[in-house]
Order: structure tokens, then sequence, then C-alpha cells
């Protein structure tokens, strides 16, 4: 018999029995009494077949007959159940410990590090991170201004590049190699009273390694998630996301102080979210990253130097692993520590090479100055904030190649604007919100109805997009509207394309000049910001669902290492054709180098977060008499006066989309200076779109005026308490 199925028979007949008075009442009609008595005996019989089942309950009798006797055999049972129960768990804990540590380790190395971990409370919210996305340039508040109040001063630009070389005997220099990691004395410093115990420790020592730890995909401007130091004789790790606020006031005049060693390896990155998260400015670096190119070392990475000078293999598979994560596995401290434990003495090998070098070449440069005026250099940067401006859209990779005509194009500006509003305001990353590669397919099928979008975006795990269909709907429909304001951008970008695959980039005095194939020079790749990481070949380091691996840690193992923004002056590496395939791979490369007279150019979207150019780059000719940079034709690029803004009213309002036209003077002002003037609180909405579904007609747009105002997550940043 089968016992589930008339136990659910029976189960589901019974709320339907009367109860109480009324089954007396109704027992007395033989129509009634006669399947009850059929059910009960049906149950009875099935309770003593169950009784008598020893196999599984392991007792031989009948069930019991009398209703006491019966409550009594099934509490029985049930304790025997149980017993049973606590048996097996305790079986399966100690099977547990004897041998699922060894399998959870087998495990944990074969699975991939995931970069993104979903379920981790953002730090902003588990530990009061206050953050300030205004579509405003950022502000050094600890800096002086230079006279005019049109720059900051940083404090190097009182010292000398010469005053940090080394003044002793490097003859006589004794490299001091570092004991085994696990011998050293280590501490994590995750309260403010180590923190004040570690500043004091710093400031007996003549030098200390710094390293830091980034998480970029879920905050718009990036969050600094560790810092590691170490000493000659000790590690530490700060947990900067738990003392952020104290970090800055207790390594502040630390890491400020010329006569303390700070050595870095690749800190183009690290030294502007030192300013960005901190306030601190650095002085007196030693990049051991500038130092291997200088030496001309086979590989440029620190996974490279730990091998080559320490015999090290450095496990490298935690480098864009989800740094946010708390507490911090001790495979990912000791990730960290590796990170700074050897630099001391990579440092002292370095100096004894490079001293040597320099004895060597007469008339030559000397290579040790080099490395400091390289190091200098990239301790000059200041942070810079990514700010939208109106012509923020060309900077999304890809879209140049893509041949997008006026409609595209104005689908492409509607979205990264929409998204880029989200993202401060819920200050997230970009990517995050909508990643790139989805924006230009949206793009290119421009879908006007809900079943449509889905088919592109598939059921994607990006709630954003999830949650606003009906939004993205309405910014492809308004914006096809307004191409007209595009059609200018969209010749301009074919033109470029065209000159690209022919070999030459248009510049602004009507010639134009060979294609130049350029990139870091540490590494011949580098790391687009938002979506995607190309080498110089064009060969994707990350893709798929790894694309927001870019926005993750600074990559020190050479194999998707972030661009210098402080490129050597004599670093150019030509290429007298490029392959098709891997035009936009090396035309995004932003190309940072020197004048003629050694003063640093810098990106015009800033040093960190702004998004790398994805249109060509005109060469750059070192030319110390001309000094001449030639400009790229593109940027003077400004969509016409109907240029509309879109921004989303509130997330819990979807079915609404702000509809915004700058006004003329903000139009006509430079992009790159002037942000749009759009993205503050005091704008004037003029307009809502409706949303529409997918029952209504394709063609149909329906404009309602509005005078309402940004709700809580409207593109006005918001402090978080």
């Amino acid at each position: 018999m089968d016992f589930d199925h008339h136990l659910t028979e029976l189960s589901a007949s019974s709320p339907c029995i009367p109860s109480g008075e009324d089954f007396h009442f109704y027992y007395k009609f033989t129509e009634f009494r006669r399947p009850i008595e059929e059910i009960a005996r049906r149950t009875q019989s099935m309770l003593n077949r169950i009784g008598a089942a020893e196999n599984i309950w392991g007792r031989g009798s009948a069930f019991p007959a009398d209703v006491d006797d019966a409550y009594e055999w099934l509490v029985n049972a049930n304790d025997d159940v149980l017993e049973l129960v606590d048996e097996l768990v305790d079986e399966l804990r100690r099977i547990k410990k004897e041998e699922g540590e060894e399998f959870a380790n087998e495990l944990e190395r074969k699975m991939k590090v995931p970069f993104h971990i979903p379920t981790i409370k953002k730090p902003q919210y588990a530990y009061n991170i206050v953050v300030d996305n205004a579509n405003q340039p950022f502000e050094h508040v600890l800096l002086e201004k230079s006279e005019d109040g049109q720059r900051f001063i940083h404090p190097l630009e009182k010292l000398s590049v010469l005053d940090f070389v080394d003044k002793e005997n490097i003859d006589d220099l004794v490299p001091i190699k570092p004991p085994l990691l696990e011998c050293t004395p280590f501490k994590l410093v995750e309260e403010v009273k180590g923190l004040k115990e570690l500043a004091a420790k710093l400031s007996t020592v003549n030098e200390f390694a710094v390293d830091l730890e980034h998480n970029h995909y879920r905050s718009f401007q990036g969050l600094t998630c560790l810092m590691q130091i170490s000493t000659r004789t000790e590690d530490f790790v700060i947990d900067t996301l738990k003392v952020r606020n104290h970090v800055g006031p207790y390594l502040r005049a630390v890491f400020k102080d010329p006569t303390k060693k700070k050595v870095m390896h690749g800190a183009d990155r690290d030294i502007v979210w030192l300013q960005r998260d901190f306030g601190i400015y650095v002085c007196n670096m030693f990049d051991t990253g500038q130092a291997s190119r200088v030496l001309k070392l086979e590989r440029y990475s620190l996974q490279y130097l730990l091998q080559h000078f320490c015999g090290i293999t450095a496990n490298k598979e935690y480098q864009n692993a989800d740094w946010r994560l708390r507490p911090l596995p001790d495979v990912m401290l000791r990730y960290g520590r590796e990170d700074t434990h050897y630099l001391l003495y990579i440092y002292d090998l370095m100096r004894i090479k490079l001293f040597t070098w320099s004895k060597e070449s007469e008339g030559c440069d000397n290579p040790l100055v080099e490395v400091y005026k390289r190091s200098y250099d990239v301790c000059m940067q200041l942070y810079e904030k990514d700010l939208l401006t109106e012509n923020s859209y060309l900077h999304l990779y890809g879209l140049k190649g893509a041949g997008f005509n006026a409609q595209q194009l104005a689908v492409v500006s509607g979205l990264w604007e929409w998204r880029d509003g989200l993202a401060r305001a819920d200050d997230e990353g970009s990517g995050y919100v909508l990643p790139n590669k989805i924006i230009l397919e949206i793009a290119k099928q421009m879908p006007v109805i809900i079943s449509n979008l889905r088919r592109i975006v598939g059921w994607s795990r990006l709630p954003y997009v999830e949650r606003s269909l009906d939004v993205i709907v309405n910014i492809v429909r308004h914006s096809m509207q307004n191409a007209v304001a595009f059609e200018e951008a969209a010749l301009r970008l074919k033109e470029e394309h065209a000159a690209s695959l022919s070999n030459v980039v248009p510049v602004k005095d009507g010639s134009e000049v060979p294609q130049t194939k350029v990139g870091c020079a540490a590494t011949g790749s580098i790391e687009v910001q938002n979506d995607t990481c190309i080498d110089i070949s064009g060969n994707c380091l990350f893709s798929g669902d790894l694309e927001e691996e870019c926005f993750q840690h600074q990559d020190k193992d050479g194999q998707g290492k972030v661009i210098s923004n402080c490129l050597p002056s004599n670093f150019v590496s030509a290429s007298p054709t490029i392959p098709e395939k891997t035009q936009d791979a090396a035309n995004v490369i932003a190309l940072s180098t020197a004048k003629g007279n050694g003063e640093v150019l810098k990106l015009p979207t800033g040093a960190v977060n702004a998004p790398l150019l994805s249109y060509s780059i005109s060469e750059w000719k070192h030319d110390p008499n001309k000094k001449v940079k030639e400009e790229i034709k593109l940027e003077q690029i400004k969509p016409s006066d109907n240029l509309p803004s879109l921004f989303v009213l509130d997330n819990s309002e979807k079915s609404k989309l702000v509809v915004e036209t700058p006004s003329v003077a903000s139009e006509k002002s430079d992009p790159q200076k002037k942000p749009v003037s759009g993205s503050v609180s005091t704008s004037t909405l003029v307009g809502i779109v409706t949303v529409i579904s997918d029952s209504d007609s394709e063609d149909m747009l329906q404009l309602k005026n509005s005078n309402n105002h940004p709700g809580e997550n409207s593109l006005v940043p918001r402090k978080r308490t």
C-alpha cells in the first residue's frame, strides 16, 4: 500500500469533516455516518500496519486500540526517531572533522576567487562611510592653493628630487633579507589604539613599505579596503574600512615626512587613493615598478620581482578578490602581507644595481636619479573626481568602432547619463549599475518595448537593470526623438574611425599624423576602467561576467596592469601599422608623457576614475624646441542646444523619467571643465516620460509636464549616516 498517497488523502479530507456539536448532529444521518466509519476503519488499519513495521520503528507490538495508549505509543516512536537523527548528526560531524577540512582546502584551491560577493553588506552602510559623489571637482582641503587660486600645491613642490636621492655610500650597503613570513611579528589593526601604536613605531624607522587593496565595483569613486605596511622587522595590515576616519589623522604626518622613505610598487593608483580616502600626500617615495623599468628587467610586475630577487612564488589569485569581505580569511591576509613583506629587501637590491649602473654609465643620466624622478612624478599626481560632462558618453570604450548613427548615439548618451546619476546617488560602481557592453547592445538594437529589452539583457544579475526595464525603454524612446542633436558627433566618430583604419589621425590644424600604438611601459597592457580590460594587442584580459574585475585592486602581476598617468618621458612605443582587429584596443590607451621641460601632462578626465578615451589618440612628439601637443579634434564636439539630460526621479517611481534641458550657457562651455548642469540639486525639471508597456504602440511616446522635484534617490548626492 502506498502510505504516502493515503496519508495525503486523509490529510486533505480532514478539514472538510465537521467537528464538535455539528459532527454529532450529522453523525445521526446514515449518509454521513457510513463514510466516517469507513475512514476510521482505514485509518486504524493503516496505523496498525505502521505499528507492526518493526524494521521502521523498532517496535514489535501492533498499534494500540486505546486512544491513550496510542498517544503514548506515538510519543515514544517520535523519541526514537529523534534519537536516531541525533546519532546521525553526531556521525556527520565526526566525518566532517576528520575529512571536511581537507576537502574544503582542496575545494578552495580549485575554485576561482570571486571578485564580487553580492551578499556582503556594503561598507558604506556597515561602517557609516560618508561619501561625496556630487558632480563637482574634488577639493584637496588640506593643501594650500596657488596665489591665483587656480590650483592646489602639493607638498613636494617645495622639495627637489635630489633631496631624496641616497646620500650614503651605497657601495657599503648590505641588503637586509627579511625573515620568513611565518616568523615575522604581525598585527591586524582594526581599532584606533592599534593605529596609534603603529604611527608611533613608524616614527622610529627610516623606511617602510606600503601597499593598498581597493574595490571599485561597488562604489562610484572606489574604496580603499586595506593598507599593508612593513618595516624591517614587522608586518601590519590596517582594516581601512573599520578605522577609515582615523587613518589620515594618525598616519598623514609620517607619509608626508620627507626624511622617511616610502617604498611602493606600481604606486600610480595608490597615491591618489591615499589622497582621496585619507587626505594623505606622499613625499619621498621609491617605486620599485619604476625601478624595474629603468633596470630594463624582463618583467615589471611585483610577482616577477618576488621570484627574481627573493625566490618567492607569489599566489596572485586574490589580487582581484572582493576585499570588502569581513572578517578577512587568513589566506587573504597572507596575500596582503606578501605585497610588502619583501619590498624593502627588493629596494636594497635595486638600489645597489642602480648605483652600479650609475658608475658604469659615465656621461649618461644617472639611473638612480631617474628612478627617483619618476617616483617623484607619480607622487605629484592629484586626485580628480570623475565628472559628468556633455561629452562624457564619448569616452565609452568600443563606441568609435560601433558605427552608430545619430539615434543610436543619442541612446548611448541617455543611458550613460542615467547610469551616472544612479551610481552617484547610491554610491555604486557604474559597471554594477549598467555595464558598458549592455549600453552598446541596447543602443545597437534600440528596443522600445520591455519584451525586446528583456531579450537583450536576459535574466541578468544586475539589480538596477532588472528593476528599471521600463525606465530604460523610456530613455531609448525619448533619446531616439532627439537624434538631431547627435548628428555631428556621429559623423565625427565615423571619420575618426575611418582615419584610424587608415593609420592616420586628423588633428586640429587639419593635417594628419601616423597612428601611434602606446601602452604601459611596464607590461605592454592596460586597464580600461569600466567593463573591459585589454592588453596592447587588443586581447581581452577580463571578459564576460568577469569584466567588472577591472574595478578591483591595482594589478601587480603584470597581466592587467593599470596604465600609469606618469609614463617615462622617453617612453613612446611606435608601431608603423596596427591590425584592424586591435585598432580600438590601441586607441583607448590614454598616453601621458612629458613635455620638453619635464612637466607632466595629465589626462583631461582625471587621474583615477575617468573612463579612458575611446577615440583615437594622436601622436605625442617629444620635441624640446617645439613643445607642441597635437590635439584631438573629437574633443571639440559639442551637442546642439536641445540635447536632453535624462535622470531617474526615484527608484520607487520607475514609471517617471525626468527630462531636463541644460541651459545654453552650460552647453557652450568647455565640456571638460564644466560639469553638466543637470547633476546638481538646483535643476529645473520640465517633463515626465510615462512608462510604455509591451501593449503600447512602439511609435507612441507620451510626455507630460510636471514640476516635481527629485526624490531621495535622484542625482542629489546623499551623505550616509
